[in-house]
């Protein structure tokens, strides 16, 4: 397997749909191979984002109720169903070509989800996938072991993924709840998941750390996870995101 390295970009706490748009320039780039592989990470405002399996019925909210909420809606070209992002949700954008020896759908998102359960790991929090369910699960009611879906006396999902890959290019990611508002989920059906509930890393161990904390080591877990060398990390959070990757 060839040796790639992954840099990652910060970008602070940015508006929904100009990261979106800032994904697309870089996935567009990628595949006419103008440019190289890199991970965004993110922290949004409250959005819910309809994938292209999102059903209607998952939105529990009206419009009306949304907006005054503050909560802004976008339809997206990742798979899935309905989900939301917020403050104190690590969330994360890998746009990378994953030709020629990494053509594998399910082991990129496997990639992903294993990214997600060595941050928490980090915080003495273990987790797993469950059998049928795309995402990062807990057992809350023992948050510091995991012996799969069947051991679990209260599985709850703790981490998103969704994803778009044309080409084998890919773009959308995953998302991870750190401190984030678990009210704000009341509003939706989370990824179309009725049976169990969503959960944090706060919710579970009383406390989580600033995203920007976070990111060093979710950065270089990342990589690991998707078979690739750590990258240089670049603090844009500063940046005008409309500006990037023209």
């Amino acid at each position: 397997m060839t040796s790639r390295s992954l840099p990652v970009w910060w970008l602070g706490r940015q508006a929904y749909v100009p990261v979106l748009e800032l994904q697309r320039r870089l996935f567009a780039a990628r595949q006419r191979g103008e440019s190289e592989d890199v991970a965004l990470f993110v922290e949004h405002p409250p959005v819910v984002t309809l994938g292209r399996g999102a059903k209607a019925e998952h939105l529990l909210a009206s419009a009306g109720t949304l907006q005054h909420l503050g909560i802004d809606v976008a339809r997206v070209e990742r798979g899935g169903d309905v989900t939301l992002h917020a403050p104190g949700q690590l969330v994360c954008y890998p746009i990378l070509d994953l030709r020629p020896d990494r053509c594998d759908v399910r082991r990129y998102v496997n990639g992903l989800t294993e990214a997600m359960c060595r941050v928490l790991g980090d915080y003495g929090v273990q987790a797993g996938s469950v059998p049928g369910m795309v995402g990062t699960w807990v057992d809350a009611a023992e948050p510091k072991r995991w012996a799969g879906a069947a051991q679990a006396r209260s599985l709850a999902k703790v981490g998103a993924v969704g994803v778009r890959i044309s080409r084998w290019v890919t773009m959308h990611g995953y998302a991870l709840n750190l401190s984030t508002d678990l009210g704000l989920f009341r509003h939706i059906v989370p990824c179309g998941i009725r049976q169990y509930p969503v959960t944090s890393l706060a919710a579970l161990v009383g406390a989580a750390p600033a995203i920007s904390e976070v990111l060093p080591s979710a950065s270089a877990h990342l990589a690991r996870a998707l078979g690739m060398d750590q990258g240089p990390l670049s603090d844009l959070s500063g940046s005008t995101v409309d500006a990037l990757g023209r």
